[in-house]
């Protein structure tokens, strides 16, 4: 196929350039209706792009011209026998994923640590999760993914699952053996989904982790936009259909069922020119990703007080392989939190780094990157070394992450269950009918269903009090909390 051709993006352009006249949506008419401090700062050719689904552009839920083009050659791109350009950001296609599968009440095994979006879907579904924990770093304070020891135990039992859901890399760059899983989960005639939000270099250069394509995964949810130059909330869902266990048809009906009918096509021409660029330059700025990280990396592990992981952590189960762009930076023993350290940089350098966790962050290195930026995080960090290092106590690893709740009700049940609002303090022993994660990176510490225990209060009252942003409940401030009315019983 020829990469070189953008079919989407050059149909806009050339429909933009005809000026025709328009009596459709959007009602700012090729900008001429927008603000006008707006329309100056975007520009008229982004505004003159900003189109919608007229038969010469195509439509994205029953496409048949340009944007089925564009989608394969996305397809080759990846590795795919289908791929499907998401508006709705990777929670969308990751809710395609579940619901294209499951049905209300069938199992999916999923790790604990799992976005928020795998968890909706699961409550559109109606489909009972199977949690299996992730492999703890105690070095660390961090989850790393699932093992294939762990997922043959949840397949030996409960053979009747549906799919197993793996995340790969996770939010910190690490990857169980996914070949193997796949290889396991078809073993049982079960499909695997993928999470592949923060992986979308790896299909471009064989020294990062090994694709879910590449590893015959059924699915896979990939953000374009995160590491691969398209706009924010720009992604691609990319199916594998040799082993017969996903249905294209199917996937296409559940996707345009959680789209919306007004689709970008700024968004969907963004994923189109990141095609060609990834096709024909994925290998060179994949490489040069790489090897400024590994820069960052040897002169950050010089740095008094920092820590920054890389290979040395291979090895284990839960670490077969890492993606050397992502910086996970571990700052404990500065005697500060990742939290600190992140507000440290933002006040100081105003510079933004991807999250911060109680002892760590994570800084992401993209094409996007080049050696000034490098310079400037180094100069930084070393300032904040200089700032803190033997000033003060460092803080003794306490890794509190509690043990996984116990799931009461299927999480649809709780979430659409009769409720009622008690304080959060007082809330052991009840079971939640809301969710209560730290984002990013959108991980459910409780999510509905799960009994709440004390350990996960006094877990959450920790982060909120270090200043974490901890996010979910209708009650911002976490005072209260939904859960479901317990009914008296009846003699």
């Amino acid at each position: 196929m020829n990469h070189s051709n953008t079919p989407l993006f050059t149909a806009l352009k050339n429909h933009a350039a005809s000026n025709p006249v328009q009596f459709h949506i959007p009602g700012h008419k090729k900008g001429r209706g927008a603000d006008e401090e707006f329309r100056a700062f975007i520009g008229d050719n982004a505004l003159s792009i900003d189109l919608i689904n007229i038969a010469p552009l195509d439509d994205l839920h029953q496409p048949t011209g340009v944007i089925e083009e564009a989608q394969a050659l996305a397809a080759d791109a990846f590795g795919a026998d289908y791929t499907y350009f998401s508006v709705q950001g990777t929670s969308g296609a990751i809710m395609t994923m579940i619901l294209s599968i499951c049905s209300p009440g069938d199992k999916i095994i999923v790790p604990r640590n799992v976005h928020k979006s795998i968890m909706s879907g699961i409550i559109f579904s109606g489909a009972k999760p199977v949690f299996v924990s992730p492999a703890r770093d105690e070095n660390l304070g961090i989850d790393h993914g699932i093992t294939t020891s762990s997922v043959r135990r949840a397949l030996d039992r409960h053979p009747d699952a549906k799919a197993v859901l793996v995340i790969n890399p996770t939010y910190y760059g690490l990857c169980a053996d996914l070949k193997e899983i796949v290889e396991l989960a078809h073993s049982r005639h079960v499909p695997v989904l993928v999470d592949e939000a923060h992986g979308v270099l790896i299909h471009f250069h064989e020294d990062l982790p090994m694709s879910a394509m590449e590893a015959g995964a059924d699915m896979a949810a990939t953000s374009v936009h995160k590491l691969g130059g398209s706009m924010t909330q720009s992604s691609v869902l990319n199916l594998n259909v040799k082993n017969g266990f996903v249905n294209p048809q199917r996937v296409q009906t559940i996707i345009s069922m959680l789209t919306t009918t007004s689709t970008s096509y700024i968004l969907l021409a963004s994923l189109d020119t990141s095609r060609r660029n990834l096709a024909l330059n994925g290998h060179e700025i994949a490489q040069r990703a790489i090897d400024l990280a590994q820069y960052a990396r040897e002169e950050i592990n010089k740095i008094d007080g920092l820590y920054c992981v890389g290979k040395e952590i291979l090895g284990g189960e839960a670490t077969h392989n890492i993606d050397l762009t992502k910086l996970t930076i571990h700052v404990r023993h500065l005697g500060i939190t990742g939290y600190d350290t992140e507000n440290w940089l933002r006040e100081h350098y105003n510079l933004e780094v991807e999250m911060s966790d109680m002892y760590n962050i994570l800084c992401l290195v993209t094409p996007g990157d080049k050696e000034d930026t490098i310079e400037i995080l180094l100069k930084a960090l070393r300032e904040l070394s200089d700032t803190y290092f033997l000033v003060n106590q460092a803080h003794e690893l306490i890794v509190k992450i509690p043990e996984i709740p116990q799931l009461s009700l299927t999480p649809r049940e709780a979430f659409y269950g009769d409720t009622e609002v008690v304080p959060f303090k007082e809330s052991a022993g009840r079971i939640i009918a809301e969710f209560i994660y730290v984002y990013p990176p959108g991980i459910p510490i409780l999510l509905p269903g799960e009994v709440i225990s004390q350990d996960n209060i006094d877990y959450i009252i920790d982060h909120v009090e270090v200043g974490l942003p901890v996010k979910g409940p209708e009650d911002r401030y976490i005072h209260n909390v939904k859960v479901i009315v317990e009914t008296d019983a009846i003699f």
